[in-house]
């Protein structure tokens, strides 16, 4: 059985959970709060020497981080990831996309916004911009569409629904991104999504 360490207020650590569930792979929750900076123990960062959640620790004893990779580890031979290599690649893109233009916009916002107590105008302009950049794009893909890759669920969206729920809580109105609205909507009936507000 592995363990997820993982605090329920990150997108990245949802995921992880949400695939596993998915899947029907067996795991431990531990929380680890990261307002509390739990994540930086010295315990935990002999786990894992970034800090960062989540982490995953298999029965080996063998631990891995960052949430795509453990997705990915985790969905490996299963339905999540598409058979064709064309959408196999595809949904690679989306991935890597997540974690260097969307998350970093959109749930820093969020984490701003809702943890630090910032106000919508105290934040960066560029950072508010990138994000309603990363929902048009997400809206633009997903108009007429299902699902971001294929016609089936996958990692993808798995990847990107998780911190695109929460766009709210950052200032960001899923209501201008109607494509994305039901999507959202879609993949939490879908999922076994629970909100971690």
């Amino acid at each position: 059985m592995i363990t997820i360490y993982g605090d329920p207020i990150s997108g990245n650590c949802l995921k992880v959970k949400w695939t596993a569930e998915r899947l029907g792979v067996p795991f431990i929750w531990k929380n680890v709060d990261i307002l509390k900076g739990e994540s930086r123990t010295p315990a935990f960062l002999e786990m894992n020497s970034a800090g960062q959640v989540p982490t995953v620790v298999f029965a080996d004893g063998r631990a891995l981080a960052q949430s795509n990779a453990i997705i990915l580890h985790l969905a490996e031979g299963s339905v999540l990831i598409p058979p064709d290599p064309y959408e196999r690649a595809k949904m690679l893109e989306w991935l890597f996309w997540e974690q260097y233009s969307h998350e970093p916009a959109v749930a820093v916002a969020r984490f701003q916004m809702k943890y630090l107590g910032k106000p919508r105008e105290a934040l960066d302009p560029r950072l508010l911009e990138r994000g309603e950049a990363a929902l048009r794009r997400l809206d633009t893909q997903l108009a007429g569409r299902r699902y971001l890759v294929g016609e089936a669920l996958s990692l993808a969206d798995i990847a990107l629904v998780a911190y695109t729920r929460m766009a709210g809580d950052g200032g960001f109105r899923l209501s201008d991104y109607p494509a994305v609205r039901a999507w959202v909507s879609r993949l939490e009936a879908e999922l076994p999504i629970e909100d971690p507000r």
